[in-house]
């Protein structure tokens, strides 16, 4: 009789552990200012031919969340979450393009600006956080986010999105 409570009340345990966690959403996945699409802007820009279906489709599955919420850190910064991808392609560039400024750093300078703080793209070092530092002069400033992926085969994918540096 015993034995049966505990199992019980351990099932029941069980049953309210794993409900209790069904839909719930870190707040990092869901500021108030995200901003994302899942359609880039243009692909390859070698090649100007329409896109076949599986490139079409590839396209379709990108998905970055740029987050601009104030952080309790010194600077101006955005961070960003590359959510989803098509299979087979990696982050190879990110852009800052405005009338003003052009910022071109690959993923090895971001790593760079992880280590050091530098002003550009960053990532930290152990890839948990991407983001871009910006110093005051940028702040208002109107452009271009700009994501370069590319596959094995140098089939490049660029996902562009328009803000507003806060």
């Amino acid at each position: 009789m015993k034995n049966n409570k505990l199992i019980y009340t351990i099932l029941t345990l069980l049953v309210l552990l794993l409900t209790s966690a069904c839909g719930t959403q870190s707040s990092a996945e869901t500021p108030a200012d995200t901003e994302a699409t899942t359609r880039p802007a243009d692909s390859s820009p070698a090649n100007t031919d329409a896109p076949t279906d599986d490139s079409a489709s590839a396209e379709k599955e990108i998905l970055i969340i740029i987050d601009q919420t104030p952080k309790p850190i010194e600077g101006n910064s955005f961070d960003f979450v590359v959510k989803q991808l098509p299979e087979g392609y990696a982050l190879a560039e990110m852009q800052w393009v405005s009338e003003a400024n052009m910022i071109i750093d690959s993923i090895d300078d971001a790593i760079a600006h992880g280590g050091n703080g530098d002003a550009g793209f960053y990532i930290s070092g152990d890839g948990q956080f991407m983001g871009f530092f910006y110093p005051d002069s940028m702040k208002g400033e109107k452009g271009k986010v700009v994501f370069l992926f590319k596959n094995e085969a140098g089939k490049e994918l660029t996902w562009t999105k328009e803000i507003t540096l806060k």
